[in-house]
């Protein structure tokens, strides 16, 4: 953890600190938390999905890593492992001067976790990034989890997010996406 000056509260404080540096940190009430680097393995699977989806949304529109998301509650911000951009997210992040999408701009269309081996980076993915990704008003967020085998896909519904597991040869059913075509084994597999 990294110490901070009390006025660290908001979003764009944190832009304004983080801008320039290599890490990864979460703002969390007030303190940088520092992010640990992904696995090679997860790498891999984000990287498979980012191929197999820039066929549907062009490279423009598509990110790994990288892409700091604004959410409400603790932590203040996510770095999700793909996101998949809304058409004008590319420009407003260039005239922002940062790979971030704010709490004034729409929400991205799609946000993707690969979830690490442990509990708490199984519950992190589960119901925390689950509640914030809702609670921001994400369409779709997918989790690919290799331990349990199996890609959930989350929907935004009035009700909230609707669940529907893929395992094996399942193909995976996106409501964005009805021409994704890949099966979840495909999508945990490392080529």
């Amino acid at each position: 953890m990294i110490q901070t000056p009390h006025q660290l509260q908001t979003f764009e404080d944190f832009l304004n600190y983080t801008e320039g540096t290599d890490a990864y940190y979460e703002l969390t009430n007030g303190e940088l938390v520092e992010m640990p680097p992904e696995s090679d393995e997860n790498l891999c699977r984000a990287m498979q999905l980012y191929e197999a989806l820039k066929v549907l949304v062009g490279m423009r529109q598509i990110r790994l890593q990288g892409v700091v998301i604004a959410v409400p509650g603790q932590p203040k911000n996510r770095y999700p492992d793909l996101t998949v951009l809304r058409p004008e997210h590319p420009e407003q992040m260039r005239a922002l001067g940062q790979a971030a999408i704010t709490l004034d701009m729409a929400p991205p269309i799609l946000i993707v976790e690969v979830v690490s081996p442990g509990t708490e980076n199984h519950r992190r993915d589960y119901l925390e990034k689950r509640n914030q990704y809702e609670w921001r008003g994400i369409p779709e967020y997918w989790i690919i989890d290799p331990v349990q085998s199996q890609v959930t896909v989350l929907s935004l519904t009035a009700a909230g997010y609707e669940a529907a597991v893929f395992t094996g040869e399942d193909i995976v059913q996106s409501p964005t996406f009805p021409n994704f075509a890949v099966s979840a084994a495909a999508v945990l597999a490392i080529d």
